[in-house]
């Protein structure tokens, strides 16, 4: 969509604000981070705060996640489960030169010199934000169940514990610490499980949250900070003007000295309307979809967060609820609620617990992760255009990113230097 050069009466402009597209968990923590810096903000949200990924995921913040997906040996799995729809990542068999195109690029990324190198960044990230989580929250009030319990994996077979060991290597490496505890020993202090665990690796510097009460959270400290949420406000168009930005939205137009993308799954989608510069972003991601199940709390719950591992099937237990989830698929931007990867979610979680699903099922949700090649987020300025950034790509890690993310990004907008290198997380490097 063409922006007029004139009539700018009924566009909503306030001097030095910043434009955040993209109202989920990380373009709300931006936006908060931004105001905290002093920074106008004003949030665009296609549809409603909170409505993509953000919302139904397990909500554990997991620095043991630093050893990215692309990884040595994750292709050969993947297309070995190309004919299992229930398998823990699935390729569908279709026709799609995009994905298949993302697939040679990952491929290509999946040695041990660049999954190390991608970790170490994965883990500077990832641990900045754990670390700022609990000042964050206490900052600015939000109650979403945040627990410092860590995260354990529970094993039943111990080959898959023996190869898992290895991880755990290169997790220390990074600075991760873990803990690998006796099946026996460990069932005697967690009852939920059912007899057959050969072992647990535990990470005690994981913690975890409720999500959408968090990022509900998050847009209630903005509103109160002075931040604007525009709802039903997809972008269409995005032009320099001035100085600064014009966008062009669903509802209306909007301008700002500053842009920022926090769009996640929907970059490579958005980045066919806006400026050539962000072309980069086609063909750097692909839409990873994982579900998951809430219900009602069981009456013997994981007094931890655990992930089932032989299943990939991760278990969150909050005060106000239960949830299964993970999986990841890649079918474009498929928006069926696929059955059988659901019931594979309920299977899992019944193998490995006397009670694995709730007494009352409320949700069935999907999701669309911003997958990138080398699983890493894209963080900072657009080349050639000022006053234009991404926050996106952010994978599995949301949620568990936002603050190191919204503090990175803060301090690039506002021109100091960032605690964190950015350089691995450019855009460039998909140039």
């Amino acid at each position: 969509m063409a922006l007029s050069r004139g009539g700018f009466a009924a566009m909503h402009n306030r001097a030095g604000e910043v434009l955040v597209v993209g109202g989920g968990v990380v373009g709300l923590a931006c936006g908060l981070a931004l105001l905290e810096s002093g920074r106008g903000v004003r949030i665009l949200e296609a549809g409603t705060v909170g409505c993509g990924s953000s919302h139904g995921n397990c909500g554990t913040l997991t620095p043991s996640h630093s050893l990215p997906l692309a990884a040595p040996g994750t292709v050969g799995r993947a297309l070995r489960w190309m004919l299992a729809p229930d398998a823990p990542l699935y390729l569908k068999p279709r026709f799609d030169p995009a994905l298949w195109s993302w697939l040679l690029r990952f491929a290509a990324r999946c040695n041990p010199r660049d999954w190390m190198r991608a970790g170490a960044a994965k883990a500077a990230l990832l641990q900045a934000s754990r670390a700022a989580f609990p000042g964050w929250l206490a900052r600015h009030g939000i109650d979403c169940e945040f627990e410092e319990l860590g995260t354990d994996h529970v094993f039943r077979d111990g080959a898959a514990l023996e190869l898992f060991t290895h991880e755990l290597q290169a997790l220390a490496e990074l600075g991760i610490a873990s803990e690998v505890i006796d099946g026996s020993a460990y069932l005697r202090d967690e009852p939920a499980l059912r007899d057959g665990v050969v072992g647990v690796v535990r990470f005690p510097s994981d913690a975890s949250l409720r999500p959408d009460r968090y990022v509900a959270g998050l847009a209630q400290a903005l509103r109160a900070a002075g931040g604007e949420i525009v709802e039903r406000s997809a972008v269409t168009g995005l032009v320099a003007d001035d100085g600064g930005w014009r966008v062009a939205t669903a509802a209306g137009e909007h301008r700002g000295r500053d842009v920022v993308l926090a769009t996640g799954a929907w970059s490579p989608r958005l980045a066919r309307l806006l400026p050539e510069a962000l072309s980069p972003l086609r063909r750097a991601m692909q839409p990873g979809k994982g579900y998951s199940i809430t219900y009602d709390r069981p009456a013997i719950a994981p007094r931890r967060p655990l992930v089932l591992h032989e299943r990939s099937v991760c278990v969150t237990t909050w005060g106000s609820g239960y949830r299964l989830g993970s999986t990841m698929e890649f079918s474009g931007y498929d928006d069926a609620l696929n059955p059988r990867r659901l019931a594979a979610l309920e299977r899992g979680a019944r193998e490995y617990l006397h009670e694995g699903v709730g007494p009352v099922k409320h949700e069935q949700w999907y999701g669309w992760r911003p997958m990138t090649v080398d699983d890493l987020p894209i963080l900072g300025a657009v080349p050639g255009s000022p006053g234009l950034w991404l926050a996106t790509g952010h994978g599995m890690l949301g949620v568990s990113m936002s603050t190191g993310t919204a503090r990175m990004i803060a301090d690039l907008v506002t021109g100091r230097a960032p605690e964190i290198d950015p350089a691995p997380y450019r855009l460039e490097r998909f140039a």
